[in-house]
């Protein structure tokens, strides 16, 4: 009559943390965003594709080489490379757990009689091994986990570089930039002096004029400091670009060249789909997957477990008698777990990983949208800063037109006024400067658009 009670016993503990097992939700391993058929902020037309060689859009080998320097030699790169390093064992760990392990021993001992001269000589050698059968795919879940968490390290790495990439490129063209007002500072300020030097002849001529040396000199002083203002950009632009490429932050990198020039516009009608290749989105489904899977292994912690051990050893006094078979003693043993009561513990840790795993969800959800906006906003900028392009370019035409008229009238005396010469050549530098900036921010909007998308145009992977 033992043996049914025993049953009924064995019967209850199994069902009771069963139904607890259960009774908790389903973890979400997957999310699916709905995104438009294309962006909004893109016009209408031919289909275009998304990858990653999108450094051959601007058409600059320099800026090429200067990108692949920055990611041969970038320190913050190479501090994510030893992190997907790291990362690479952890599945090889998971994946040990679900195979026996098996470990060797020996021991040797030496004692003396306390009576005569006889001594005692003892050696000895044990092997012992377990295993766990995975029976209710617990420890699958974890090793799925695992290798979950390494693809999310991989998509990391993705996303150093690109980033890397990308913040290299725009110190590339801030350096240009920098380096374009400072020339156009110093242009400038030779404009002023030889006003200046202008205003003095004709004061010294005349007699007249002494409110325009004034005007002069302040102009050449506001001149000078601006120029000491866009020297400083400039270094300050160089360094930052050094640091990107593993070098001293000097100041001294020069780059006195062109922008890049935009050799196409975005194509029309991109999917928006295609920012699944993000990396950023692909490590956060990847780890919504690993999440899912914890918190199922989680939920069978609480079921039975079974373990499966084996020892055996002998123990002599000849060393040549530990690899004899017949002296050899050994055990084989199951032992069957099932948790009854732990304060709640193994219930809590289910929840918490549950509630992690929620948590991942919406997390996913929330930087989709970013994403998106992301690129609706860099769309949206590239079609307007193309058409302020278009008006500061007649901006800065009739504007140097009017300072060589103003010049020309000043110098033959059919206007004597010298205000009219300054204002002429003050919106004709303005207008200079901001050409210079808007075609970098022009460029500075197109990198973020590639960032935002995660590659060039041609490529879907």
């Amino acid at each position: 009559m033992r043996i049914p009670i025993l049953l009924t016993g064995l019967t209850a503990i199994w069902t009771i943390p069963s139904c607890e097992t259960w009774s908790f939700a389903k973890p979400v391993d997957e999310l699916s965003i709905r995104t438009p058929g294309s962006w909004r902020a893109a016009s209408t037309g031919n289909e275009g594709r998304i990858s990653t060689g999108w450094l051959s859009e601007f058409g600059d080998p320099a800026l090429t080489r200067t990108v692949n320097e920055a990611l041969a030699h970038n320190r913050n790169l190479k501090v994510a490379a030893t992190r997907l390093k790291e990362a690479k064992e952890t599945p090889i760990i998971a994946r040990s757990r679900m195979l026996p392990s098996a470990g060797l021993s020996g021991s040797g001992s030496l004692s003396d009689s306390m009576v005569g001269d006889d001594s005692r000589r003892s050696v000895g050698l044990n092997l012992a091994a377990a295993w766990e059968p995975d029976l209710w795919g617990r420890l699958r879940n974890i090793r799925a986990a695992a290798e979950a968490e390494e693809r999310a390290a991989l998509e990391d790495f993705r996303g150093a570089r690109l980033s890397l990439a990308a913040n290299t490129a725009k110190a590339w063209c801030n350096l240009i930039s920098a380096e374009q007002e400072v020339v156009l500072a110093r242009v400038t300020l030779e404009s002023f002096e030889k006003n200046l030097r202008i205003i003095e002849r004709n004061y010294k001529g005349t007699g007249e004029g002494a409110l325009d040396i004034q005007f002069g000199r302040t102009n050449v002083s506001s001149a000078k400091r601006a120029l000491e203002s866009r020297q400083l950009d400039r270094n300050e632009s160089a360094r930052t670009l050094e640091l990107l490429l593993g070098r001293y932050p000097s100041g001294t990198s020069r780059n006195q060249r062109d922008l890049p020039t935009l050799s196409a516009a975005v194509p029309a009608g991109l999917p928006a789909s295609l920012i699944d290749r993000r990396p950023d989105l692909s490590a956060a489904r990847a780890r919504l997957f690993a999440s899912a899977q914890r918190a199922d292994a989680a939920r069978k912690a609480l079921l039975p477990s079974v373990s499966i051990t084996g020892a055996g050893g002998t123990s002599t006094t000849r060393l040549a008698d530990l690899l004899d078979l017949n002296g050899l003693v050994g055990t084989i043993a199951t032992r069957f777990n099932q948790v009854v009561t732990e304060g709640g513990a193994v219930s809590a840790e289910a929840r918490s990983a549950l509630a992690r795993n929620e948590g991942l969800v919406h997390s996913y959800a929330q930087s989709a949208l970013e994403a998106f906006r992301e690129v609706e906003a860099a769309l949206a900028a590239d079609r307007s800063l193309a058409k302020q392009e278009d008006f500061l370019a007649s901006e800065l035409e009739q504007a140097a037109l009017a300072e060589k008229q103003a010049e020309r009238d000043y110098s033959e005396g059919i206007n004597p006024n010298i205000l009219s010469v300054l204002e002429a050549q003050r919106r004709a530098n303005n207008a200079r400067a901001s050409m210079i900036r808007l075609r970098n921010q022009r460029l500075q909007n197109r990198i973020d658009l590639h960032l935002a998308l995660g590659g060039d145009f041609t490529t879907t992977i």
